[in-house]
């Protein structure tokens, strides 16, 4: 009972006390059969353990690691070597050892998809070696078995149920291992994380961790490590969430395309050297806009949930006839409009006439102040004729209005900063309250547009690629590159309770519990074992539509989208998302206004509009699964197809 009061102050940052029987329930796990970590003294002599027993131990303390689902071997599978560790860098000077500790050592095995134990007993150390440079060792006693810099790309995640730390590993050649760190008390593991997260923001931000809050510490900490834990109950009910893939009528096939199309439907790969770049999906009606080079193609959604091309805008060019190619597009005004940045003027923005295809008017917004992102008015904005929007520089949120005569900024919405602030990305909730991230990673929350944000969230110190905000405010989600944070804007207790961040203040002591979302470290090691590319993340939307609840996340890294499950997420569950592969890197993505089973891809030259049934649960084979290449492509599925 003593352990379930301590998880349930370390999740709430609440005392004991206020814990309810209903709530400290969640944390008993007696019916579950949790193996205690191996006494380090035993590490040297004990013989190491069969490897189906460690597969078994390392199974159930995953709970629902990749091996329950793929580690049957294939009749192909002949001979099947395991993974090696590869050789371990020489090790570099410390100047100051942030933190020390003895732990197991396993290796995520990828033939088998299990971790398996490489060694009893290892001394992990987090050190100092240079100004904002610090390195990860973990040491055996007969053998160095790894060392590398401390960076985000390590991707850490802390599980206390387990008492496990998973991280990446990657090589001079690029190859990545998943590695877990097992620990013999929750103790040992508190002092870990404190000094590993402290070398990862301190490398990230070049600020010593000491000059930070203790909350905005805690608020780190809280974002790297997964404390909501499922109980049976919730486990058992799982297999009844679960959607059913069918296929349908109202499914589009995109691996498997029509035969009965004729010679002259037949489009070849476009020879034009652009791709795809840019997607824009119409909230009034039914459209889908995707940049390529100076080109943009229109694509209707039909009936059945297709895409069918519709038109093509062949050039894009400024009023006075200059071609350039969209740096980021924005429907507006009913969808009727669409707002264009062109990188070689970021004083200025242009209007398209989507009736006719053409740009109609350059707007100069300000002088000084450049435009680095603007975004709609309020979330849904640009399925009614509001003609303001919203503007960002790198320090400074400020209103633009087309109808003013000269200069389109409104100088009494502008709220400016003289610190360096960076500002990234922005989003709007349905009532227009504002939220803008920078490129520092923190977040600020405003109710209206020239005043003080209300609440102002710590950096972690990846920098914010983008935000989206759910319509009533509840939920904000912010992109990193490696991950992604869902952050819970409503406050639980205090004399603002049942507010918004947006509305009033967080208590200094009280700020949000913030949610990364990233995938499985053995998954990322996967990942980049089949693609030789880092994962990095397009901006995470939630799906869309005046009356739908948010209910699902969706993003993509290099050839793979990725989509979470809003209820698996916030009930913790052990794989709250899957994943669709295609044959080339995923430029653009997004649901479909209304609905979160379909999904609206940009391929470099392909468009797709896919259902969410035909993803699937991330296993060795569907990560390592590659799409058939298509020699014959429907117009509907390639962008530029008359361009």
């Amino acid at each position: 009972m003593v352990a379930i009061k301590c998880q349930y102050e370390r999740k709430f940052r609440k005392p004991q006390e206020s814990a309810t029987e209903r709530d400290l329930q969640q944390f008993n796990f007696t019916d579950q059969t949790i193996p205690s970590a191996s006494p380090a003294a035993k590490a040297v002599d004990s013989p190491p353990p069969k490897p189906k027993a460690v597969e078994d131990s390392i199974a159930k303390q995953t709970k629902k690691d990749m091996s329950s689902r793929s580690s049957k071997p294939r009749a192909s599978d002949k001979e099947v070597v395991p993974t090696k560790a590869p050789p371990s860098l020489s090790i570099p000077t410390a100047s100051e050892i942030l933190a020390q500790e003895r732990a197991e050592l396993h290796l995520f095995d990828f033939p088998s998809g299990s971790f398996m134990l490489q060694d009893r007993s290892v001394t992990a150390t987090v050190s100092e070696i240079g100004k904002w440079q610090y390195w990860l060792q973990v040491s055996g006693s007969d053998k160095e078995w790894l060392g590398q810099p401390i960076i985000s790309d390590i991707n850490p995640v802390f599980n206390f149920e387990y008492l496990s730390f998973i991280f990446n590993h990657y090589t001079a050649d690029g190859s990545a291992y998943s590695w877990l760190l097992r620990f013999q008390d929750q103790g040992t593991e508190e002092r870990f994380q404190e000094g590993l997260m402290r070398a990862l923001w301190e490398q990230l931000n070049e600020m010593k961790w000491t000059k930070t809050t203790d909350d905005d510490r805690q608020y780190v900490l809280d974002a790297f490590q997964d404390l909501t834990m499922e109980d049976a109950e919730d486990e058992a009910k799982e297999g009844e969430e679960e959607e059913v893939v069918e296929e349908s009528e109202d499914t589009q096939r995109t691996d498997d395309y029509d035969t009965d199309e004729s010679a002259d439907d037949v489009v070849a790969k476009p020879d034009d050297g652009d791709i795809n770049s840019q997607l824009a999906v119409g909230y009034k009606h039914d459209r889908s806009f995707v940049v390529r080079g100076s080109k943009i193609g229109v694509f209707k959604h039909t009936p059945n949930n297709n895409l069918e091309f519709s038109t093509n805008i062949s050039k894009v060019e400024t009023p006075g006839g200059k071609l350039f190619c969209p740096k980021k597009v924005m429907l507006h005004a009913e969808d009727t409009d669409m707002i264009l940045q062109n990188e070689n003027n970021p004083n200025s923005l242009y209007r398209m006439d989507l009736e006719y295809g053409k740009v109609v008017d350059e707007w100069k917004v300000h002088d000084d102040i450049t435009v680095k992102n603007f975004l709609p008015e309020k979330k849904y904005a640009q399925m009614t004729g509001e003609q303001t929007f919203l503007g960002l520089s790198h320090n400074a949120l400020y209103r633009i209005d087309p109808r003013l005569s000269g200069k389109k900024m409104v100088d009494s919405d502008l709220k400016q900063y003289t610190s360096k602030t960076a500002f990234s990305t922005a989003a709007t909730t349905e009532k227009g309250y504002i939220a803008v991230a920078s490129e520092k990673g923190d977040i600020r929350m405003f109710d209206k547009l020239g005043l003080r944000a209300k609440t102002s969230l710590p950096a972690l110190g990846d920098p914010i690629i983008g935000l989206d905000v759910a319509a009533d405010g509840h939920w904000v989600l912010a992109t990193c590159r490696t991950y992604i944070l869902l952050i819970d804007a409503m406050q639980k207790e205090g004399k603002n309770e049942g507010k918004l961040g947006f509305e009033k203040a967080f208590a200094k002591d009280s700020k949000p519990q913030p949610r990364r979302l990233t995938l499985k470290p053995s998954h990322v090691a996967q990942f980049q074992y089949e693609t030789k590319a880092p994962l990095s993340f397009t901006p995470a939307r939630f799906n869309t539509g005046v009356d739908n609840k948010e209910t699902s996340i969706i993003t993509a890294t290099g050839p793979f989208i990725v989509t979470w499950n809003m209820k698996k997420v916030l009930a913790g569950k052990a794989d709250p998302y899957t994943i669709k592969r295609y044959e080339e890197e995923v430029k653009a993505d997004d649901f479909k206004y209304g609905s979160d089973k379909n999904v609206i891809v940009a391929l470099p030259n392909e468009v797709n509009m896919v259902a969410k049934q035909s993803f699937k649960k991330p296993t060795r084979e569907s990560i390592a699964a590659t799409p058939r290449a298509s020699a014959r492509l429907r117009r509907s599925e390639v962008v530029n197809s008359p361009y």
